[in-house]
Order: C-alpha cells, then structure tokens, then sequence
C-alpha cells in the first residue's frame, strides 16, 4: 500500500439504526475491546521492553548521588539534578537540544522500521499492557471477559470488577506518586504521605496523574491512539514503499477460507489464510491487518505472534503475517540505505555529536560584560577616564562561592571597587557594577580589555569576557 493509500484508510464503523421519526444517527457507539493475550517472540519483546521502562521510571527516583536525589527537577529553586549534572534555568538550550533529537530520532525510526515506538515504548502502550495484564489476571482472557460483561451482575462478578479497580487504582496511584517523585524529593514525599501532610500542590498533581494514567490506561486504551495522539495522522509522510511495516501476504494468503489441520493450500482456490480471525481478536485497537495497513496499527506484531501460531498448527509456513516492505512483499528489491533514512541517520548524529561536544564543554561559571552606553566615558579631575561596566556573574555550581574580578589591557587598569569580590550563591546570576579607569591617553585612544574571574576558594573555578574601553584621542 502505497503512503497515500495509507493516509486514506478510514476504518468501517457500524450504522446504528434508524431512530424514531425515521432520523438515522451520525454516532456510532464505541464498541469495546477485548484483546485476545498472545505468545510470540514479539510479546516477549514487548513485555521486555515495558519491565526495562517501567523499571527505570519507579526505580530513577530512589536512587542517590552525592547524598541527594540522582534524578531530580526541583522547579522552586530552579535546578535540574540528572546524576552529576545541575542544570540552570540558563542551560535551557540543552533541553531544546534533546527536544530536538527526541523528534529527529522518531523520524529515523519510523522511516527506518515503522512504529516502533508506539508499539514498544509509548507510555500509552506501556501503561495499557500492564492494565490488560491486570485485567486477564482477574477477569480471565477475551473469551471469559467478554462472558463476563455480558453477564448478570453476581456476587462473583461484582468481587471481579471490585478486584480489577482496586488494582488499577493502585497501580495509577503508585504511579502519580513516583511521577511527582521527580519534582519533590521521593523520600520527603513518602515521609508526608504516610504522615498525611502532603502539601496542596503534591496532592493535587499525585490525584491527577494518577486519574490520568487510571483513565488513559483503564478506560480510553485505543482511543488515544487512534483519536487524540497526532503521530498516527502524520506518520504516513515518514513512510515509504522501503519503510518495514507489519503486513498481510494476501498473494499467499487469498482465498481463505476454513479447513481441517493437515490440508494444504491449493494455488487458485485456497490460500494459506483459514479465517480464524485471531490476528483481529489480539490486536490492541480492533482492526483487521488483512485489510491492508491502517493508521490505526501502531505495530506491536501481536497479529504476526497470532498468524504465527496459527500457521504452527496447520503445520503451513510462517510469516503470512510479517514484518516486511512493500517492496519486498512485491518481490522488488528493497532499500534500506535510502536518501530519507541517509538525511535523518546525518542530522541526528551532526545533533547527538554537537549535544555531546556542548554538554562537555559546559561551565560551571559564566560571565557576561556590558558597558554602560548612557556615556561614552567619563574624564576624572586627576586626568584619568572611566568606563563603567555591568557584569553579570552566574554560579552554576552546587555550592556559593566568593569570586574576585580582575582587568586586564594595554594600559595600566584600575578597578573600583578594588578589591572586586563578590559572593554568589549557588545557581545566583549576580550583577556587579564595575568601574574601570586608567590615564586617558596612555595607550592612545581605545582599547580592547578582558575581564576574568575566579573563585577565591576553588581557583580551578574561572571565567573570562572582552569588553570594549573607550577613551578620547588627541
């Protein structure tokens, strides 16, 4: 299927019926999922994948390093901690940085091997499996869920949907908290959670994502894929006939049709498909992959898991059901080395590289110079000139420090105040007036001086500006 083809597929909803006075109804009702649980070398990939994210997402937040939290955004003081990093609100651009890469990096991937991360890393999708596992756990597989909704309510049926809430809401509920726990110091947080005195702000964020996570997870599962979340509208311009997609082998497998195990597909009146609609009762969102591709799909591979083990039992080859291109699915040659993926490949290691460069020759100390244009100069009675300079100090370390301020130029410079020192505190952009004067024609006219300065404590601690030093010529 080509990209526009793609981009064009709408799924087949149902009628509902006529309502009274003849007036058909424009909305349909959503119909409820219930996807079948699957085994397949791509399930273990998916689960693998949630138990590595899941991991770090609850673990990060309790480890420490250098006696505080290892990963931390603490947005009243304006620090960002990662490991032995500190961020400052002046290091912004390294966060537009990483935005970047995120976005260059998702379209490489989707280029390169469709949605991969929609099927193996989405939270969306990550939060949704552990719910579906929840609700298996309690409820049973498709089948048995699905008897069960359409059940009478009874003493069994409501001690399962009781079970099956109070694991959500204490899934989506540990969650919030871990979530804050990135923002509020994890173990202050625990401390005044059990002590019940978190703090107006912190209960609310915990409520919310929590409900969020319960509500996204629980309830709306595909819905947000298919409804809300704006990859699935433009994925198809990342697309093309190269790009691995999961896809159905109608050559092989039309025309399908039922049979006993042991018959063997006849070319012309039977294909390898036997109709047992599995690779549409596991998939996440509803659709039938033998329709084509759809933006609905967001790749899990749990229908090439389904026609795999369905293909095992018939005793058929796999992969009608297959991860492949349209390309290679034609019998065409396929290439993966192509202009798009070349581009994109290019731009992200050029940005990882220049990130990477930036972030290791980042300062701890920064100093910025300007000179105060309301006068040009100022002439002194003892035949000196002055210029006067606002220096901005920023101490990005963890710790404050006192810094002395030096000058230096052709002329012989004097400073005022002198000595310049000043105490910055930790993550402070402190600004200093500095007067700068020396005899007005010795050098001649201006002249270009540096300023540096240095912790008075830590000298290893420096910076260093330019700054123009205006002076009248004769």
């Amino acid at each position: 299927m080509s990209p526009t083809e793609f981009a064009n597929v709408v799924e087949e909803k149902p009628v509902s019926a006529p309502a009274a006075g003849g007036l058909s109804s424009l909305y349909a009702a959503q119909q409820k999922i219930y996807p079948r649980g699957v085994i397949g070398r791509y399930a273990r990939l998916r689960t693998l994948a949630a138990w590595a994210l899941l991991g770090l997402f609850y673990c990060i937040p309790w480890f420490t390093w250098n006696a505080r939290q290892a990963v931390l955004f603490d947005l009243p003081a304006r620090k960002f901690y990662v490991l032995g990093l500190v961020m400052w609100p002046q290091d912004f651009i390294f966060l537009t940085g990483l935005l970047i890469i995120a976005a260059l990096s998702l379209f490489f991937f989707t280029s390169l091997a469709g949605r991969l991360w929609c099927g193996y890393a989405c939270p969306q999708t990550v939060w949704t499996e552990v719910f579906l596992w929840m609700e298996r756990v309690v409820e049973g597989d498709r089948n048995e869920r699905m008897k069960l909704d359409r059940g009478r309510w009874t003493a069994f049926k409501l001690s399962r949907k009781l079970l099956k809430q109070v694991l959500w809401i204490s899934f989506a509920a540990w969650t919030g908290f871990t979530f804050v726990g990135f923002f509020t110091p994890i173990r202050t947080l625990a401390g005044e959670l059990f002590s019940a005195s978190l703090g107006p702000w912190e209960t609310f964020w915990i409520v919310f994502y929590g409900f969020a996570t319960y509500g996204n997870a629980g309830y709306l599962r595909e819905q947000v894929c298919k409804y809300m979340c704006p990859y699935a509208r433009f994925q198809s311009a990342m697309f093309d006939k190269d790009t691995l997609i999961i896809t159905y082998d109608a050559a092989r497998g039309e025309p399908r049709g039922p049979r006993r195990r042991g018959v063997q597909p006849a070319p012309g009146t039977m294909g390898a498909c036997v109709d047992c609609t599995w690779c549409v009762q596991v998939c996440p969102t509803g659709i039938d992959i033998r329709k084509g591709l759809q933006y609905e799909c967001i790749a899990c591979a749990a229908c090439v898991d389904a026609c795999d083990s369905i293909m095992d039992k018939m005793q058929y080859p796999r992969g009608l059901i297959r991860y492949t291109t349209e390309h290679a699915l034609n019998h065409q040659p396929t290439r993966i080395l192509r202009p798009r993926v070349l581009m994109y490949a290019g731009l992200l290691g050029a940005l990882i590289t220049a990130f990477g460069i930036a972030l290791a020759l980042r300062e701890p100390v920064a100093l910025d110079v300007i000179r105060d244009r309301n006068a040009l100069y100022r002439m002194l009675d003892d035949g000196r000139v002055e210029n006067v300079y606002d220096l901005k100090i920023m101490n990005k370390t963890e710790h404050p420090h006192r810094f002395a301020v030096v000058v230096r130029g052709a002329g012989a410079l004097a400073l005022d105040p002198d000595p310049a020192i000043f105490s910055v505190r930790s993550g402070e952009v402190f600004p200093a007036a500095i007067r700068v004067r020396r005899r007005a024609y010795d050098p001649m006219g201006s002249e270009t001086v540096f300023f540096e300065i240095r912790a008075v404590d830590e000298p290893t601690l420096y910076a260093s500006s330019k700054a123009r030093f205006i002076a009248p010529a004769k």
